[in-house]
C-alpha cells in the first residue's frame, strides 16, 4: 500500500514549530496531530516501523488523515503479524521510511503530537531521523496514557488503549494498525479533554503540566486558578472569610499558582490549599512593581503561611541617646523623632548587640543603665571596674573627656567608620598572631556586623537622601521613587500602573527609616543595583551616591581560623 494523506477539510497551513508563547493558547485553537506506529519490535535501536498512521484536529473537527505502510528493510517476527495482521508481502512494495518522513512531517507541522505512550513512537520517529540525517522532533508531545492515568485510573482496571475505548464506548476501536489506533485515541483525546475542562483547564499549558499533579487531595480546587493570567503579577490566596492566607509573586501568576498543586509536598502547602477558598490577584507588567506590592501586602495583611510575613516586627535598631550627659546604647524596636543617632533597622536583637559589642569592644563608652545623677551604686559597675568602661558610676569620669568618646563614635557611624572599623581588624590580627583563633573569629564576627549594617544604612541613605528618583529601563517602562519609597511605576507606552498618596507614602530622609517601610527599600535598592548598567537616569534632586568610600566586608580568612 502506497502512503496516503487525506485532508477533508484542508485549512491554510504553515510549517512552523511551537514556542513558548503558544503553550498558553486555549485548547480549541490548538492543532492535535495524533499518531501511532506499527513496528517490528519494541526496541527503536534494533528495530523499525512497519506503519505509519495519524489524523490531525482542531477544536475537537477532523482535519485530516496520513496513513502508509513501510518497509522496514528487515523481517518481521511471526508474533508481530499474528499482532498487526502485517506480513513481509504487504510492505514489500511499500516506501522506505527515510521517503515517508518529508510527506508526514508535513502533515504535522507545528501540531502538539499526541499518542498512547507517546514516548515509544516519537522514539521510533526520531532514530528514524537522526539514521535519515534529519534533526531531532522538536515538538510539543502529549501523552493519553499518562492523562488517562491521572483522570481515569478509579474507573478502569487498567489505562490500556483496547480497555479504555470499551470502557469507555469510543466511536473508533483499536486494531494494531496504525490508523485505527490513532483514531481510537483521538476519541480518547477528545474525552479526556472534556474531563479536563470541568476542572477549568482551558489552555495547553495547563494540560501539558496535569499529569505532574500526581493525585494531589486538594485538585479539586485547581479550577480556582481558571481565571489567572499569564503575566507578571502578585497572587493572594484567601480562605473562605477573604482572609490573607499568602501572597506572592510570579512572572506567569497562572503556572506559578498552578505549581502548588504539583510536586511540592511540603507540608504547609497542603494545609494552604486546604484553606484556600478563592484566589486573587494583580497585575504587574515591571519586576519592581510586584517586588514592592508583594511586600506591601505582606505587611498589610501579615499572612500566616508567608515565613517572613512578620519579619520586620523582630527588626531593631542600635540607639545612641545623645540627649543626655553621658550617653549611651540601647537596642529599641522603634526610633523615635528625638536627638538621638541611630544605626538600623538590623535584623534581630541579637544582631543589633553585636553590632553594640563590636563598638563597645573598642571604645569605653558607659554601659550602665541608670541615671547618673540619681545612682544609688556602693561601687562602680563591673565594666567600670574593668577598666573598659568610662561609666559615671565611678564618680570621677570628666564631662568632658567623656564628650570626645561619644564623638568618636558618631564620627565612626557616619563620616569616619576606620574610626571604629580599624581598631577592630587590628585586634583580629593581633588574636590571629597570638594563635587565639576562637576569640579571633569573634572579633572578625563583630566587625563583619558592624561594617555590614552600616553598609546597608549608607545604600539605603543615599536613595533616600536623593529625594525624588525617576528611572526609564529600555522596553520596560520606568519608575519613580520619592524618599525611598516607589510612588510610580508606569509601562514602556507611558500608561500609568501603579501610584500612591505622595505625602503618605514618602517619610522624611531626616529620620530613621521605619522597620515597616525598610523590606521596600530593599526591593528598590536592589532593583537599582541589578539594573544599574541599563537603566537610564531621567532625574534626581540629589546625586544618586553614597560620597563615602566602600566599606571592608570582614569576610573569613584562614589566618583567623
Amino acid at each position: 500500500m502506497r502512503s496516503g494523506v487525506v485532508f477533508p477539510h484542508r485549512s491554510p497551513g504553515h510549517v512552523r514549530q511551537a514556542s513558548l508563547d503558544d503553550l498558553g493558547q486555549p485548547l480549541h485553537d490548538v492543532r492535535f496531530c495524533v499518531l501511532d506506529l506499527e513496528t517490528t519490535g519494541g526496541d527503536p535501536g534494533s528495530c523499525a516501523i512497519t506503519e505509519v498512521g495519524a489524523a490531525l484536529y482542531r477544536g475537537g473537527e477532523l482535519l485530516g488523515t496520513f496513513q502508509t505502510l513501510v518497509n522496514p528493510g528487515q523481517a518481521i517476527p511471526p508474533r508481530i503479524v499474528v499482532l498487526t495482521g502485517i506480513s513481509e508481502a504487504m510492505v514489500v512494495t511499500a516506501p522506505a521510511i527515510d521517503t515517508v518522513l518529508p510527506s508526514l512531517l508535513e502533515f504535522i507541522g507545528d501540531a502538539v503530537i499526541v499518542g498512547h505512550n507517546i514516548r515509544f513512537d516519537t522514539a521510533f520517529l526520531n532514530a528514524a531521523l537522526t539514521q535519515a540525517g534529519r534533526p531531532r522532533l522538536s515538538h510539543t508531545t502529549l501523552d493519553t496514557l499518562a492523562l488517562a492515568r491521572r483522570l481515569l485510573v478509579d474507573e478502569v482496571p487498567n489505562c490500556k488503549l483496547g480497555t479504555l475505548a470499551t470502557r469507555l464506548n469510543l466511536p473508533n476501536q483499536p486494531s494494531h494498525r496504525a490508523l485505527d489506533d490513532a483514531r481510537a485515541t483521538a476519541d480518547l483525546l477528545h474525552v479526556l479533554l472534556e474531563r479536563v475542562g470541568t476542572m477549568g483547564i482551558t489552555g495547553l499549558d495547563d494540560l501539558l503540566a496535569l499529569p505532574t499533579i500526581k493525585g494531589h487531595p486538594q485538585l479539586s480546587k485547581l479550577g480556582l486558578t481558571e481565571q489567572l493570567p499569564r503575566t507578571r503579577g502578585v497572587y493572594l490566596f484567601r480562605d473562605r472569610h477573604g482572609r490573607v492566607l499568602y501572597v506572592g509573586k510570579a512572572s506567569n501568576l497562572r503556572t506559578r499558582v498552578r505549581s502548588y498543586f504539583s510536586g511540592d509536598t511540603r507540608r504547609k502547602v497542603g494545609q494552604l490549599l486546604r484553606e484556600t477558598d478563592r484566589v486573587d490577584h494583580i497585575e504587574c507588567p515591571a519586576p519592581l512593581e510586584a517586588d514592592v506590592l508583594e511586600m506591601r501586602l505582606i505587611h498589610e495583611h501579615e499572612p500566616r503561611f508567608n515565613r517572613d510575613g512578620t519579619r520586620w516586627r523582630r527588626y531593631r535598631y542600635l540607639k545612641l541617646t545623645l540627649d543626655e550627659p553621658f550617653p549611651r546604647f540601647s537596642i529599641v524596636r522603634k526610633p523615635k523623632p528625638d536627638r538621638a543617632l541611630y544605626l538600623g533597622p538590623i535584623g534581630s536583637t541579637r544582631a543589633a548587640r553585636r553590632v553594640q559589642e563590636a563598638i563597645e569592644s573598642v571604645v569605653p563608652i558607659r554601659r550602665c543603665t541608670g541615671d547618673p545623677s540619681r545612682s544609688t551604686r556602693t561601687a562602680p559597675c563591673v565594666p567600670a571596674q574593668l577598666g573598659v568602661s568610662l561609666c559615671p558610676c565611678t564618680g570621677e569620669v570628666d564631662a568632658e573627656h567623656y564628650r570626645a568618646v561619644i564623638q568618636r563614635i558618631v564620627r565612626g557611624l557616619t563620616d569616619d567608620p576606620s574610626l571604629l572599623l580599624e581598631p577592630l581588624d587590628r585586634r583580629m590580627v593581633e588574636l590571629a598572631s597570638s594563635e587565639r583563633f576562637e576569640e579571633a573569629a569573634d572579633a572578625r564576627d563583630r566587625a563583619q556586623a558592624l561594617a555590614r549594617a552600616m553598609a546597608r544604612q549608607r545604600r539605603f541613605d543615599a536613595v533616600r537622601s536623593a529625594g525624588t528618583i525617576r528611572v526609564e529601563l529600555p522596553g520596560q517602562g520606568g519608575a519613580e521613587v520619592c524618599n525611598g519609597r516607589l510612588v510610580s511605576a508606569w509601562t514602556d507606552d507611558g500608561q500609568p500602573r501603579l501610584g500612591f498618596d505622595r505625602e503618605e507614602a514618602t517619610p522624611s530622609p531626616d529620620q530613621p527609616i521605619a522597620s515597616d517601610h525598610v523590606d521596600e527599600l530593599r526591593c528598590i535598592v536592589s532593583w537599582l543595583d541589578q539594573r544599574a548598567h541599563r537603566l537610564r537616569l531621567v532625574h534626581t534632586d540629589e546625586p544618586l551616591q553614597s560620597p563615602y568610600p566602600k566599606l571592608p566586608d570582614f569576610v573569613p580568612t584562614e589566618a583567623a581560623g
